[in-house]
C-alpha cells in the first residue's frame, strides 16, 4: 500500500509546474508539508456549514467549498455520497458519511487559515527559492503543497482511519 507521502508525491507530480522536478525534491516538499498539516493545532471550525447537492460534474468533483466572506462551507452531499460508495468498493468500512463529512470541513478551513502568515510559514519551510540576489533570497510557491497540508490536517481532524490522501486517489482511479 502505498504512504501518504508516496500519494502527496503523486498529488505534485500531476502539477503542471512540477513536471520537471526530480523524486528527490518532490519528496522533500511532500514530506515538509505532511509534517505542517501534522503540526496544526486542532480547532474548531468557526464557520457555518450548509449541505446542496452538485457537487459531482462530468469531469470534476467538489466535496466542499469555502466562502471566506460569510464563513461558510458548503458541503455537497452528493459528492460526499460518491466517495462514501468508492470506500465501500474498496472494502473500507471505517469510511461513514459524518467522517467524510468533518474531513471536507476541516479541508476548507485550513486553505482558509493557509493565508498570511500561514502560508509564509510554509513557503519557508519548503524554501523553494525562485530568486536569489547575492544573500536575499525570494521564496516561491509550491503549487499543490496547500493540498497536501490540508488532506492531512483534515486526516487528523476527522478520525478517519484512512487517509484523504488514499480517498483522493481511489476516487481519482475513477476517471481513469
Amino acid at each position: 500500500m502505498r504512504t501518504d507521502e508516496d500519494l502527496a508525491v503523486a498529488l505534485l507530480r500531476a502539477t503542471a509546474t512540477h513536471e520537471n522536478r526530480t523524486e528527490e525534491q518532490l519528496r522533500s516538499w511532500a514530506a515538509t508539508a505532511l509534517a505542517f498539516g501534522d503540526e496544526l493545532p486542532l480547532e474548531d471550525p468557526d464557520v457555518r456549514v450548509v449541505e446542496e447537492a452538485n457537487g459531482v460534474a462530468r469531469d470534476v468533483v467538489t466535496l466542499a467549498e469555502y466562502d471566506a466572506r460569510t464563513h461558510t462551507v458548503t458541503v455537497h452531499t452528493d459528492s460526499l455520497a460518491l466517495l462514501a460508495d468508492v470506500a465501500a468498493r474498496k472494502g473500507w468500512t471505517d469510511v461513514t458519511p459524518d467522517a467524510l463529512r468533518r474531513a471536507a470541513v476541516a479541508h476548507e478551513v485550513v486553505h482558509h487559515r493557509l493565508h498570511g502568515g500561514l502560508a509564509r510559514d510554509l513557503r519557508h519551510r519548503l524554501d523553494h527559492v525562485v530568486c536569489r540576489v547575492g544573500p536575499l533570497r525570494v521564496r516561491g510557491h509550491v503549487v499543490g503543497a496547500d493540498e497536501v497540508v490540508a488532506h492531512r490536517y483534515a486526516h487528523r481532524a476527522s478520525g478517519l482511519r484512512r487517509s484523504p490522501l488514499h480517498l483522493s486517489a481511489a476516487l481519482a482511479e475513477l476517471g481513469g
